[in-house]
């Protein structure tokens, strides 16, 4: 039996339509969830129909992103309808086939890792259909500090988590607000505010709450710890590898690109060449938490 549910994530409106086993597996989805209104189909950013033993969708391939044994491959119908297929290990979980705009999408599962695949789902078609609506989905862990948030940013292995979890451990009144996809969303004076969502990672955080951005911080390895304030073009570099989006879509590049400009223009953001201790995190506060 096939039911609804309504979530609201940075302020986005989404439904989801699928078998009753499956929604009783999206616990993670709880604290964003919000009872139906009439009238709300309207103001929905997308909806996902969720089909249980789908039996494959052909497309045509335009990119492969290959992570810890998790592969996207993004493609497109005869129609230019977009088309992703989720493997785990060499196994298909699942193909979303989006409407253009991505207003609308259908997953169908294959049976394997169910709950991967539409999380996955869900993620793409968030950040696709949040993107011209000065919003982006990060690559970042987040936490918050006297009614500030604080992001950080860097390629997988570099720390991001680590130096989250130095924060909340020796920085008395930080918190965890999300361990790997925070949403950030532009407000119409040209602020930003960072969001919990749904997704994050492989450190449970699934906490619906938002902060002001305070600041911004690219993380690299290095034997010493030392940091220094980026400006203009280095600042918008070093937010582009941590942003999720489709950017040989042109209607997605130019909605990224006004979200990055934003917050490159009016968010402080800084590169923290550190060690994974104490006084990396000490360094960090006090230089970007004043």
């Amino acid at each position: 039996m096939n039911m609804e549910r309504l979530y609201l994530v940075a302020g986005h409106l989404f439904g989801v339509e699928a078998p009753e086993d499956i929604l009783a597996r999206m616990k993670n989805y709880e604290p964003f969830r919000v009872e139906a209104k009439a009238g709300e189909d309207s103001l929905l950013l997308f909806s996902l129909s969720v089909v249980k033993d789908g039996k494959g969708v052909g497309y045509i391939e335009e990119l492969r992103q290959d992570e810890e044994g998790q592969e996207i491959i993004c493609g497109h119908t005869g129609q230019d309808d977009p088309v992703f297929e989720f493997r785990w290990n060499g196994r298909t979980a699942g193909w979303l086939v989006c409407s253009q705009g991505y207003g609308k999408g259908t997953l169908y599962l294959s049976g394997y890792l169910p709950k991967s695949a539409l999380d996955n789902a869900l993620m793409i078609q968030f950040a696709m259909s949040s993107a011209c609506k000065d919003t982006a989905l990060f690559h970042a862990a987040a936490v918050s500090l006297d009614g500030r948030a604080y992001m950080f940013l860097g390629k997988s292995g570099t720390g991001k988590s680590t130096h989250a979890s130095l924060w909340v451990r020796h920085i008395g009144g930080s918190e965890l607000m999300n361990d790997d996809n925070p949403a950030v969303r532009i407000n119409a004076d040209g602020t930003a505010t960072v969001y919990g969502t749904p997704w994050s990672g492989k450190t449970p955080c699934y906490r619906n709450v938002s902060c002001p951005v305070g600041g911004i911080v690219q993380l690299s390895q290095a034997p010493y710890n030392k940091i220094r304030r980026l400006n203009g073009i280095q600042a918008y570099a070093a937010l582009m590898p941590s942003i999720s989006g489709k950017r040989w879509d042109s209607g997605i590049a130019d909605g990224l690109h006004r979200t990055e400009n934003a917050l490159a223009g009016n968010v402080p953001v800084w590169h923290l060449e550190c060690l994974p201790d104490e006084a990396a995190a000490r360094l960090c506060k006090e230089t970007i938490a004043q």
